[in-house]
């Protein structure tokens, strides 16, 4: 790497990320695996995520927030199965512009949230690329034996959640790019949930009790939807007017002349990492007092019908949305 003084592979690993091992599982990062034993009566939940940058974040953000990001996303997918984190394996591909400085920021990232997760670093691997920075990360937790919620058990009859927020990191991406006229205050909180998402870890044990099926908001609140309509074999309809704002989301909407076209953005966008899931009407009263206990809002937005894929509905009548979420091609 010409032009960054930093150290080498093992260097970076022995310096930087073997703090941050799992003291036992680990193997102090000396070893080419991770040996994690099992948990009687449990099942072992996996998910793995990457960010890249340019694609999943600027090359401006700093580097500690794209380490606490990547955590987060994979916190929301095992949090959406119900599922109780613990360790992670990472995979670090450096640009040209990640010297020693911007390494150690991005361990900082990592520490911070490991602390906050309680979750530890197992193993993986460092590289350099001439190409943009992009990282990886495979995220483990458990579950217990057969309670792992997936996205194929939604009924007819459910009714349909989401916890949070909905639109905040779509408008924070736009905040990032300038591109947002609002408040310092609204762009500022609009930017902290684009760069470090909360994944809504403290519900997943209500998810495991209660969800008939799950997903966390990534690609966007109607493609999300849809995905967890075809595995289930039925309809889901959603009214946009029920789409949770938070206070800056709000204040964006309020500008808008378009209310439908505002409302298709915001349940589009992505980035969100809340979860939307299904349950039983019968179930709603427990899951809004467990809501109310861990100070999490929880929306009704609407419910499981006969059918297939998913209806978005303005004003009561179904629309046409073009394009439902993000997709890579």
């Amino acid at each position: 790497m010409a032009g960054v003084d930093v150290a080498g592979e093992f260097e970076t690993i022995r310096r930087l990320f073997a703090p941050l091992a799992h003291p036992e599982w680990g193997r102090g990062l000396m070893d080419d695996v991770a040996v994690v034993p099992s948990k009687p009566g449990h099942d072992l939940v996996l998910t793995k995520d990457a960010i890249v940058e340019g694609v999943h974040f600027l090359p401006t953000d700093p580097l500690d927030t794209v380490a606490r990001k990547l955590m987060r996303v994979n916190l929301s997918d095992l949090a959406a199965k119900g599922a109780e984190p613990f360790g992670y394996l990472l995979a670090c591909h450096w640009s040209e512009r990640c010297g020693w400085p911007e390494r150690m920021s991005f361990v900082d990232g990592l520490r911070a949230d490991q602390k906050a997760f309680d979750v530890a670093l197992l193993g993986g691997d460092t590289v350099v690329t001439p190409g943009p920075a992009s990282f990886s990360m495979t995220l483990m937790g458990w579950t217990p034996k057969g309670r792992t919620v997936g996205r194929a058990g939604a009924r007819t009859g459910d009714l349909v959640f989401v916890t949070g927020t909905i639109g905040d990191g779509w408008l924070g991406l736009q905040a990032a790019q300038e591109k947002l006229s609002l408040e310092p205050d609204r762009v500022a909180a609009l930017l902290e949930h684009y760069r470090t998402p909360t994944p809504r870890v403290e519900f997943a044990g209500p998810i495991r009790d209660f969800a008939s099926a799950s997903i966390d908001v990534s690609d966007g609140l109607v493609a999300d939807l849809g995905h967890l309509a075809e595995a289930s074999g039925v309809r889901i309809g959603i009214d946009l007017e029920l789409t949770p704002r938070s206070a800056a989301g709000q204040a964006w909407y309020d500008g808008r002349v378009d209310e439908q076209a505002a409302l298709e953005s915001l349940v589009t966008g992505g980035d969100d990492y809340e979860i939307a899931f299904t349950a039983r009407a019968a179930d709603e009263a427990v899951l809004r007092r467990e809501a109310e206990r861990r100070h999490l809002r929880l929306t009704r937005i609407g419910q499981v019908l006969a059918g297939e894929g998913i209806v978005a509905r303005f004003g009561g009548e179904p629309i046409l949305v073009d394009r439902p979420g993000f997709t890579h091609r």
